[in-house]
């Protein structure tokens, strides 16, 4: 699906350095979107893909691009400021990604527990990634007389901001899950259900894991394959230990105690796979990261020139790309010349 905007927007991403921002950013510029800015505070100064200015507040993309339309790719409790931040800055559109794990919505309902406002986790629509939450208010009306052409609908009467997909399967039904499937975000390796190779002692601690850090469960799933076969006890030349392959310095920074418990060192994983994934922006990089250290990723911002990191990268995505776990997502917003 995609909403064209026409030839005279201006795109400005906010987040664009982030695994979703950067992963959807080089997506809309292969396809056309004449994406001129990013933002990512503290980042100023810095260039994406080569060719698109980053820029440390929105006000400053604008002045600088004349940008005139955002799309935000932010965590949950960021999206509020960022939405704040565009329309002060003077965007005339506002696209928000809307997906929510059950993780992030948790953390939501605790700061808001108001269900009339905020969903408890498990019951938001948001996790089914089908959701849009748009603006200005200067929108509402175009939004209501236009967006069923495109197959949405608004939720609720008192969001006049929040429109929902509806022309493919129910929301988070079987049908649903099974168009697109993904666990942990919208990023490249997005494959929700896990691989047959996946001994079904694993299966839970993996998607538990995976759903607390919001990370790809057929990542992790790779990952631990690649690194053990699944053997809670083994071990290396080089000290690293268990199912993981944690190295005893990277398991204390982690809290993993014991690094021969499964489900331990699998949810220890999983955290470290979320940070080198909020950190490198996307999956090559982030196993990149997590096999030879972060340091020669962030020399080169690839992966670098290491043999047995290489083969590491390559094992794992063929692996999941031979298991079908390798998903481009279905849903996209793509604003267009």
């Amino acid at each position: 699906m995609s909403i064209f905007i026409g030839k005279e927007t201006r795109l400005v991403v906010q987040g664009i350095t982030g695994r979703d921002g950067s992963f959807h950013s080089r997506q809309m510029m292969e396809y056309g979107t004449n994406v001129v800015a990013g933002v990512t505070p503290g980042k100023g100064g810095q260039t994406f893909e080569g060719e698109v200015p980053v820029f440390n507040t929105v006000a400053e993309a604008v002045e600088e691009t004349g940008a005139n339309t955002s799309v935000i790719y932010v965590p949950a409790t960021l999206a509020a400021g960022a939405l704040y931040e565009a329309a002060d800055a003077g965007i005339a559109l506002i696209v928000n990604s809307a997906f929510r794990s059950d993780a992030e919505q948790a953390a939501l309902f605790a700061a808001h527990p108001d269900p009339t406002w905020v969903a408890p986790p498990g019951h938001s629509l948001h996790r089914c990634a089908t959701e849009l939450d748009l603006g200005p208010e200067s929108a509402y009306g175009w939004l209501a007389a236009n967006a069923g052409r495109f197959g949405f609908v608004q939720r609720y009467s008192w969001e006049a901001w929040h429109y929902g997909f509806t022309a493919g399967p129910p929301p988070c039904s079987t049908a649903g899950n099974e168009v697109g499937a993904g666990g942990g975000g919208d990023g490249a390796l997005a494959g929700a259900s896990l691989p047959a190779f996946v001994p079904a002692e694993f299966r839970v601690p993996i998607v538990r894991a995976a759903t607390h850090w919001n990370v790809s469960p057929a990542l992790l799933a790779g990952q631990l394959m690649a690194e053990s076969g699944f053997d809670p006890y083994a071990g290396s030349p080089a000290g690293a230990q268990g199912i993981a392959q944690f190295i005893p310095s990277t398991a204390s920074s982690y809290g993993l105690r014991d690094p021969f418990d499964p489900a331990e060192a699998i949810d220890a994983e999983a955290h470290l796979m979320s940070d080198l994934l909020r950190r490198f922006g996307s999956p090559q990089l982030a196993l990149a990261a997590y096999n030879a250290g972060p340091a020669p990723v962030e020399a080169c911002h690839c992966v670098p020139a290491i043999p047995e990191t290489q083969a590491y990268v390559s094992r794992i995505l063929a692996l999941l790309g031979g298991a079908g776990a390798l998903a481009v997502p279905s849903f996209e917003v793509r604003l267009v010349a």
